[in-house]
């Protein structure tokens, strides 16, 4: 048998070991149901099956206090030349409930950046019950010249928090990392020394 029909028999196996894997991928959705139907394994495929006394809708949050709303309220400032700005200024949230926020970003140099940002929250004694699930300050990013991204703040506020707190307001302070501090204005120094050693 030549190389060339040895080839051609070695593709037509990995052709068909690869068909194989994929139908094998496939028939392993109605297997694992079966599976779990037979041994009863699956809860939520229980539950939709109406069995009585399972529940097939998700249980709601009992952690969520209905009873109170707080305004949180979204602040950003930019030390530099860039864009930083919430997508929205206040949003309405009951404690324990779970709210995203996005913030957009958007490098206007004509050079690569590195940056952070550092959040602040008002007032002080809010901080400890303001917990970020997700969050861009937990990271340092780089972006290209003129690119814009949108980053999201994700967020729970605990139930514990005092009652007598109904607006906090959560601030950002982003900044470049590693990036050029201006000079200290020498010139303007030494003239007022130079001046105040002729009186």
């Amino acid at each position: 048998m030549s190389l060339r029909q040895q080839n051609i028999r070695m593709v037509g196996k990995l052709v068909i070991v690869t068909a194989g894997m994929f139908a094998f991928g496939y028939a392993l959705i109605p297997l694992y149901r079966a599976i779990c139907e037979v041994t009863g394994i699956n809860i939520l495929a229980l539950g939709d099956r109406n069995i009585p006394g399972a529940q097939s809708k998700m249980p709601l949050n009992t952690q969520v206090d209905t009873s109170r709303t707080i305004t949180v309220e979204f602040d950003a400032n930019a030390r530099g030349p860039w864009v930083f700005k919430p997508a929205k200024r206040s949003l309405q949230v009951h404690p324990g409930e779970m709210a995203t926020v996005m913030y957009e970003f958007q490098n206007v140099q004509d050079r690569r950046m590195a940056a952070q940002a550092i959040p602040s929250y008002a007032p002080q004694q809010a901080s400890p019950y303001f917990n970020k699930v997700e969050c861009f300050c937990f990271n340092q990013y780089t972006l290209e010249p003129g690119e814009k991204k949108e980053w999201p703040v994700t967020f729970v506020i605990d139930p514990k928090m005092s009652k007598d707190v109904t607006t906090i307001t959560l601030s950002y302070t982003f900044f470049e990392v590693g990036g050029k501090v201006p000079a200290a204005p020498t010139a303007a120094v030494e003239a007022t020394g130079k001046s105040g050693s002729g009186a």
